[in-house]
């Protein structure tokens, strides 16, 4: 008769548990002086081990002797007892599980006083004792729906808060489930976190498969274990199930009937206490008295043989990893150049830093921490170093590219980051993937500068998907359709007179066009500035915010006429409060006419002084006393503000011309005087021997009774 035995590929220390033993073995080995918080394991057979090594156990903190080195062990502590220790001054080596260690951020983070927190886990073990004391508020445990329903039956608001809800890292998985179900009935908004240890999960699944394959299931571990009952109360809804600490416990009757057993073994359970129960459960299906010809100890792929050793057994369960295997993995140390996980195995997993992302900008310590779990693809191995060389890139590119069909075929917009700038466009990071974005797609208009988009967010559509690997998208399709969505709302609120805070995208030789949120107007040249100009460049850059106007719409063509000049810079409002008639002003001479020359009162405002008013005496043209660049005093002898003119003199300034006395070797010739007129306001002559009576002076709008003759 033969006899089957089945080992759990997941039976024994978990990395949590594994990683709290080295810490302490490496205290030792440094020759400190250990004090763990607690049983470092739930294990009496490892901590009895330590004991005889001198390691102590404290229950609280005033019980550490001093010099001592306190381990908080994987179960972690609450907040509380971290400041003690820290007021304590003492030396600490935190041994606190990485998912356990989530848990206490994801709580501290998340909750406050109007936040309650729910635990699906036991009140009274460490793990939850030490949750609580992370929470910023109320805080309710629970393990079964009865308990669950008391807390939503007494708390009343409890749907009003968003609650935070985790669970026990060794919490049942089905269980949890279950309970997630019940709570989204009652609070709609409660946030849930799953905090379940993935090696946890693991087995529990594989323990419930077990029980469901064979005859007899052993659970090896401590009594007081969580995880270690959670795995006896699976097995034994499937069969019956037998819960032992170490092989000595082992009853030779238990057996009797059984042809097919499974083991498992909790996660504090050492390998050593595992290899002695398997060696004697083996001895004891061997003196059965049908002395069984062969007996059989298979591991789940069903291919180690009864007489192989349990390091052969987890030696070539190890070596069965392949490349391109995906695997789950706990971070547990992140450096500049690579992360180290864990994997469930001996082997120690190594994520090099290239191998983290696609984006060649971010650090690993921007992608990942201490306690994370990642998906992973395994690349090499190697089994003389024990090291696994993984890649987290690999996973996330190979779900990628699903994601990518998945959204060229629903045209749907996908988010990334653009990373840098390649030959003939861009290359944008999504979802793991590096997605060729061509420069002519890579913005809205053509020319702009590509190098502006590295590090930033976009939206853009799978456009390509070449060879199943090489993806291609457009950026530019999504700012089209949001800009043409944006210019369809916006054309329909647009009004004269409205105000806009806008973007100058280009200039021409006649204006400047602008952007005032999706849609496009134009100032015109004239529109600039109050003074005249050559070119918009001498007001306006591209790239410049501008605060415009709407002057003109014409909505069935589709254009804007902007307004730029503000009110309060018109030259010709500034001069109202600067300069009255009969006030001195300091000019310079622009420009000459026949009649004239035009000085600069101020910018914008040109006046004219008449030929007659630039000196006190008689002259030919302009240039003969004032030449461009000049600057005279003048006398502003009028202002007409609708016709936009301003009259100067600066003979009114000056002294009277003297005439040179009578001498007796030339008698004085009186000429005869001019025939003519002066407008005594503004100094223009009028050449004629009449005066019409409705005549008007060109220059200032003098009537006929305000001109002199010119003799006077």
């Amino acid at each position: 008769m033969s006899y089957k035995i089945t080992l759990a590929k997941t039976a024994g220390f978990c990395f949590g548990v594994n990683r709290a033993i080295e810490l302490v073995e490496k205290l030792l080995s440094e020759n400190k002086k250990v004090c763990t918080l607690g049983p470092i394991i739930h294990n009496p057979q490892m901590v009895e081990s330590l004991k005889r090594r001198g390691v102590i156990i404290a229950e609280n903190i005033d019980d550490v002797p001093k010099g001592y080195t306190v381990v908080i062990r994987s179960h972690g502590v609450d907040k509380n007892t971290y400041e003690i220790i820290k007021q304590n001054n003492l030396e600490i080596c935190d041994a606190t599980c990485p998912f356990v260690y989530k848990i206490h951020k994801i709580v501290d983070e998340n909750s406050n006083e109007n936040t309650p927190v729910l635990i699906a886990g036991d009140e009274s073990h460490a793990e939850v004792i030490g949750i609580k004391g992370f929470a910023n508020g109320k805080v309710y445990c629970f393990t079964s729906e009865e308990e669950l329903s008391e807390i939503v039956e007494n708390c009343k608001n409890l749907g009003d808060n968003s609650p935070i809800i985790v669970a026990q890292t060794t919490f049942n998985q089905k269980k949890w489930q279950k309970f997630k179900k019940i709570i989204k009935k009652v609070c709609t908004n409660a946030i849930f976190f799953d905090t379940i240890c993935y090696a946890t999960a693991e087995r529990q699944n594989e323990a419930e498969s077990l029980s469901k394959q064979n005859d007899l299931m052993v659970i090896i571990g401590g009594r007081h274990s969580s995880n270690t009952k959670k795995l006896f109360d699976i097995c034994s809804a499937n069969t019956k199930t037998f819960l032992v600490e170490t092989a000595d416990e082992l009853d030779e009757k238990c057996f009797k009937s059984a042809r097919a057993v499974g083991i498992t073994a909790g996660a504090s359970t050492p390998a050593v206490i595992i290899k002695e129960v398997l060696n004697k459960m083996t001895e004891i299906l061997k003196n059965e008295e049908t002395m069984a010809e062969e007996v059989t100890a298979q591991t789940n792929t069903e291919a180690e043989s009864a007489d192989k050793s349990f390091e052969d057994m987890l030696e070539e369960s190890l070596n069965s990893m392949n490349h391109n295997q995906k695997v789950k993995g706990v971070v547990l140390a992140v450096n500049p150049t690579e992360v180290q996980v864990d994997i469930g195995r001996k082997q120690t997993g190594i994520i090099p830093a290239s191998e983290l992302s696609n984006d060649p900008n971010v650090e690993p310590a921007d992608i990942v921490k201490v306690g994370d779990e990642i998906d992973l693809i395994v690349m090499k191995t190697n089994d003389q170093e024990g090291i696994v060389t993984l890649s987290k890139k690999r996973f996330d590119s190979y779900a990628g590219i699903a994601k990518m069909e998945e959204a060229k075929e629903n045209d749907e917009i996908l988010e990334g980051k653009v990373t840098a700038v390649v030959k003939g466009g861009v290359t944008v990071v999504s979802n793991g993937v590096r997605v060729f974005v061509p420069a002519s797609h890579a913005t809205l208009r053509r020319g702009e500068d590509l190098n502006l988009l590295v590090g930033t967010d976009v939206k853009f559509k799978i456009i390509d998907i070449r060879r199943g690997r090489n993806v291609v998208g457009s950026i530019r399709v999504v700012l089209r359709d949001e800009q043409k969505k944006v210019q369809e709302e916006l054309w329909e609120k647009l009004a004269v007179g409205d105000t806009y805070e806008g973007v100058v995208k280009s200039l021409t030789s006649y204006g400047a066009f602008v952007d005032i949120g999706g849609v496009d107007g134009m100032i015109h040249i004239t529109e600039l500035a109050w003074t005249r100009i050559k070119h918009p460049s001498e007001v306006v850059n591209v790239g410049d915010t501008v605060t415009v106007y709407i002057k003109d719409l014409d909505k069935e063509n589709k254009k804007i006429s902007l307004g730029f000049k503000k009110a309060e810079d018109n030259p010709w409002e500034i001069i109202k409060t600067k300069y009255q008639v009969g006030d001195t002003a300091t000019v310079k001479i622009v420009s000459f006419a026949s009649y004239g020359a035009f000085a600069n009162v101020i910018p914008g405002i040109d006046g004219l002084i008449h030929i007659s008013q630039i000196a006190n005496k008689r002259i030919e043209k302009p240039q003969d006393v004032l030449k461009v660049g000049d600057e005279v005093e003048a006398k502003i002898i009028s202002i007409d503000y609708d016709a936009k003119r301003v009259s100067l003199s600066i003979r009114a300034l000056l002294p009277e011309e003297e005439v040179a006395p009578e001498t007796e070797e030339e008698p004085e010739t009186v000429a005869e005087p001019p025939k003519g007129y002066v407008c005594d306001p503004c100094g223009y002559v009028f050449e004629g021997e009449t005066l019409p009576e409705d005549f008007v002076c060109p220059l200032c709008g003098a009537t006929a009774d305000q001109f002199k003759p010119l003799k006077d």
